[in-house]
């Protein structure tokens, strides 16, 4: 069901699929999916928490060898964008889903939530990033990655658009204007659209 959801969740949002599409598509009856689901919203999370949790062991992977907080955190924009680019699929459905987990507390944030208190810790970000910085971050990314799936976005464009908003977010966050310039370049690429 959760393959079905995925594909469903590109064309239109969780609101707008009829449970009746869901399990169609998935080839189940209707009884099953309420034996693994209470309603459409706990369907959207499960679809939403594995993508996301994919998209977290990507940017822990490619963050495993950074100790530098505010690395770590602009490396993982530049992850998100990317997977955006090669999943087109998964992120549509990630960020169609409705349930993307914001809170600073989600299990899904630890990464990101870690990285700002590092950060925070040393001084190299504002103190309202401890209490916001997740929220912050997390919505950058979802825009980010929701601008580079709209095909009207031209591909060479979406590699500006990685780092204007590395330097917009990072300032945002505290980083001087010079660490953010520094941190765009570290992270640039081509912005190249697969499929």
């Amino acid at each position: 069901m959760i393959s079905a959801g995925l594909d469903l969740l590109v064309d239109r949002p969780i609101d707008a699929i009829p449970i009746d599409d869901i399990v169609a598509a998935a080839g189940v009856a209707k009884g099953s999916f309420f034996n693994h689901f209470a309603d459409k919203q706990d369907f959207a999370v499960a679809i939403a928490t594995e993508v996301r949790a994919e998209l977290e062991h990507l940017v822990a992977e490619a963050n495993g060898s950074v100790s530098d907080p505010v690395e770590r955190i602009a490396g993982g924009m530049r992850v998100g964008l990317e997977f955006a680019i090669k999943q087109p699929k998964r992120s549509m459905a990630l960020l169609r889903s409705l349930g993307s987990p914001t809170m600073r507390e989600h299990p899904l944030n630890k990464g990101l939530r870690t990285d700002i208190d590092a950060a925070a810790a040393r001084g190299l970000v504002r103190p309202e990033a401890r209490r916001l910085g997740v929220l912050y971050w997390l919505g950058l990314c979802q825009v980010l990655m929701m601008s580079a799936l709209d095909r009207r976005t031209p591909a060479r464009d979406v590699g500006q658009q990685l780092a204007d908003m590395l330097v917009l977010g990072l300032t945002g966050l505290g980083i001087s204007p010079k660490r953010a310039a520094e941190l765009a370049r570290a992270n640039a690429f081509g912005g190249k659209r697969s499929g």
